[in-house]
């Protein structure tokens, strides 16, 4: 399943949930009904009790899903390869109120790949759509999580910047268009 949806669930153990937009951890107990509004880049957006929760794609399960699979890249990996899979990566990455990836917002400032000692090292300069948003730290977990599973990247340092300050001209046409800003 992806994109918008309506899909009635019922929790089938405890989970944790994130609070949209505030970014508060809520523990949700097991046979709680709910609804999943949201199912994009392996993270789920539900609704319960008048509230929006973000579930991340590990706890899966507990919506009665499959969590992601692994990824994977040829031995002989060029960096070119690498680097676009760390795209294809943070292209997973979705505002959970905006049905819209990340990467599509113009929310990414900046992604260099260095070579470490143990491995590609990867830094990340990425945006929110409004400077309060309670998401921030949430959205950066994510993008960081994401690209460390990428084989070969050791370590993913991910920054929260406001310069450029984002504006909808930074969105794709494509964004725009989902968004209906087109």
């Amino acid at each position: 399943m992806h994109g918008t949806t309506s899909e009635p669930v019922t929790l089938r153990r405890d989970v944790i949930g994130i609070l949209i937009p505030a970014g508060d951890k809520v523990e949700l107990p097991e046979d709680t009904d709910a609804v999943i509004t949201q199912a994009l880049g392996g993270s789920y957006t539900i609704y319960v009790e008048g509230h929006l929760f973000r579930i991340d794609g590990k706890d899966a399960d507990a919506l009665g899903k499959q969590p992601e699979g692994e990824l994977t890249l040829p031995d002989n990996a060029s960096d070119e390869d690498v680097e676009q899979l760390i795209w294809e990566q943070m292209k997973t990455c979705y505002d959970p109120e905006i049905p819209v990836n990340i990467v599509d917002l113009g929310l990414i400032y900046r992604c260099q790949i260095e070579h470490g000692e143990q491995g590609r090292e990867v830094t990340v300069d990425m945006t929110l759509t409004a400077p309060g948003c309670g998401m921030g730290d949430i959205l950066v977990n994510d993008v960081r999580t994401k690209v460390l599973k990428v084989p070969t990247v050791e370590t993913a340092h991910v920054e929260l910047v406001f310069d450029p300050p984002w504006s909808q001209n930074m969105m794709s046409e494509a964004a725009r268009l989902a968004t209906g800003m087109l």
